[in-house]
């Protein structure tokens, strides 16, 4: 999470909200991400949807069955379906988003048992770190 974590701070240096990722195969991480949709004006530069692009790319497949994320902030609807989708093994969040978390907070599509993929989700890893990226990024917008 700890790399997850500086992904996110790149994110927040560069304007973008501070949230990040790194997937996890065979005990090495092989793919990073961070949040960029302001960077590049795109809405779906989100940084799960990065790292999981990078990964299918090194991985030559667009299944990254063996693999697991570690992100800085509950997934949102399209990250979630983008988890499920790829064939992610797990989902480690850091923190809940209240407003449009769909790992349980506002939906439920990570563990929903509804999909035809289901995958390990746990939220609350650093959980104090990774909230203070997002409280702090925002606290300073609105000055």
């Amino acid at each position: 999470m700890w790399e997850a974590i500086g992904e996110a701070r790149r994110a927040g240096g560069a304007g973008d909200v501070p949230i990040g990722a790194v997937i996890v195969h065979e005990g090495r991480i092989i793919a990073r991400g961070h949040n960029r949709t302001e960077a590049e004006g795109d809405p779906t530069m989100h940084a799960e949807m990065i790292a999981i692009r990078e990964a299918a790319e090194i991985l030559g497949t667009r299944r990254l069955l063996g693999c697991t994320m570690y992100v800085t902030a509950e997934p949102c609807v399209m990250c979630a379906g983008a988890c499920i989708l790829s064939r992610l093994d797990a989902v480690y969040a850091g923190t809940d988003s209240p407003k449009s978390g769909a790992g349980g907070s506002v939906k439920d599509i990570l563990t929903s048992g509804d999909l035809n993929h289901t995958l390990t989700y746990e939220v609350g890893i650093l959980q104090s770190e990774c909230a203070a990226l997002l409280k702090d990024f925002f606290a300073a917008l609105r000055g």
